[in-house]
């Protein structure tokens, strides 16, 4: 029973380190993987990576090649836009629907997310950058007050994690334009025009979306 749960345990911990190095950008599309040098890497046998690889296959983050080892899967065009819809449909229908008060407390929460971007994109701290936007984004979603909706973006979490690292090139080269955007839609939501949120974002969310990746 002991040994059954130590083996889960390892396997869990070989997903969780696979997955991460995946979402962070570290295993970019195209890259390569083998179970022999994985499993010296995180520190269990080859069983547990090999049950991590076949959850992330069927999670569609990688396809793997028999004796040979698994590639690391892309986003495709179809879902970088289906991503970029989900998005806009779940943050504006939560901003469209707070109340005052918490749209008041989540802008000067965001105004304060937006100092740290700041201090992120000056020292090149991309992760940073990318943890903060995350967080920013979510803010939207939290202030509509609905648990459902909330469980339904944070399904769209690892992917909108991926594009950005994906992206963080052209994320840095526009940082002003970014964090003006980012301004505009806090502006937007204390002042409660709805309109103008949603055109903000729309383009916001169109503009810094990233390129889909080969598959």
């Amino acid at each position: 029973m002991s040994t059954k749960t130590e083996s889960m345990s390892a396997a869990e911990r070989a997903y969780a380190y696979v997955r991460g190095q995946i979402l962070d950008g570290e295993h970019p599309p195209g890259t390569m993987l083998g179970e022999a040098a994985l499993a010296t890497e995180i520190g269990v046998s080859r069983t547990p990576v090999r049950v991590a690889l076949a959850r992330l296959q069927d999670e569609g983050w990688i396809h793997i090649y028999p004796k040979r080892g698994a590639i690391v899967q892309g986003i495709d065009e179809r879902t970088v836009a289906e991503l970029a819809d989900a998005r806009f449909v779940l943050e504006t229908t939560a901003v469209e629907r707070a109340s005052e008060p918490m749209r008041q407390r989540l802008a000067e929460k965001l105004d304060g997310l937006i100092t740290q971007h700041r201090a992120a994109f000056a020292e090149g701290d991309v992760a940073r950058f990318i943890e903060l936007t995350l967080e920013f984004h979510r803010g939207f979603v939290e202030a509509g007050d609905n648990r459902v909706m909330l469980e339904m973006y944070a399904l769209l979490s690892d992917r909108h994690r991926f594009t950005l690292f994906m992206n963080s090139r052209h994320l840095l080269e526009r940082s002003d334009e970014l964090i003006a955007e980012h301004e505009a839609l806090v502006k937007h939501l204390r002042s409660g025009d709805s309109a103008a949120f949603a055109a903000t974002l729309q383009s916001h969310i169109a503009e810094n979306a990233g390129p889909a990746s080969p598959r």
